[in-house]
C-alpha cells in the first residue's frame, strides 16, 4: 500500500512547498457619496435615505452602493501583491518586531522619516531579510543634488 503525500485543501500544495497566495485586485468601484453633490460634505459612506433617490432604488445606470459582496477573501485580505502583509516602520526598532515574521510581513518605510533614518532602516533589514517595498524613496532625490 504506498503512502500518499499530504495535500492541503486551502493551497492545493504539497506540505514542504511555500505557498504565496494569490491576491485577485478588482477594479476599483466609485461609490455614491454625498460629497461628489456638495463640496463641503465630508467623504465617509451615508447610505441616500431620501424618498426618490435613484441611488437607493438601485436605478440601471446610477451610483452604485457598498454591499457584503464587494469584500475580498478573508485569506487573502491586506495581502499586498507580492504576497506579504505590509507593516510601517518608523525606527530600526519596530523592525525587530518583524524579525520572526519575514515571510508574512513586508516592511514600508513611513513618509515622514529622514534620510539618515531610512538608510538605517534599510541596512537592518538587510541584516534581518526583510523586504522593505520603499527602500530606494528619498535616496535618489539626496544623491542627485
Amino acid at each position: 500500500m504506498c503512502k500518499r503525500p499530504f495535500i492541503d485543501s486551502f493551497t492545493g500544495l504539497g506540505s514542504n512547498t511555500t505557498f504565496v497566495p494569490h491576491v485577485y485586485l478588482r477594479g476599483y468601484t466609485h461609490f455614491f457619496t454625498a460629497s461628489k453633490i456638495c463640496s463641503n460634505a465630508e467623504e465617509s459612506w451615508r447610505r441616500p435615505k431620501g424618498i426618490d433617490s435613484r441611488v437607493r432604488r438601485k436605478f440601471k445606470g446610477c451610483a452604485l452602493m457598498p454591499n457584503i459582496g464587494y469584500g475580498s477573501n478573508k485569506k487573502t485580505r491586506h495581502y499586498l501583491p507580492n504576497g506579504f502583509k505590509k507593516f510601517v516602520v518608523y525606527n530600526v526598532h519596530d523592525l525587530d518586531l518583524l524579525m520572526m515574521h519575514n515571510r508574512t510581513y513586508c516592511a514600508e518605510i513611513a513618509h515622514n522619516v529622514s534620510t539618515l533614518k531610512r538608510k538605517a532602516i534599510v541596512e537592518r533589514a538587510a541584516q534581518l531579510d526583510v523586504l522593505v517595498t520603499n527602500k530606494l524613496a528619498k535616496l535618489r532625490s539626496q544623491e542627485d543634488e
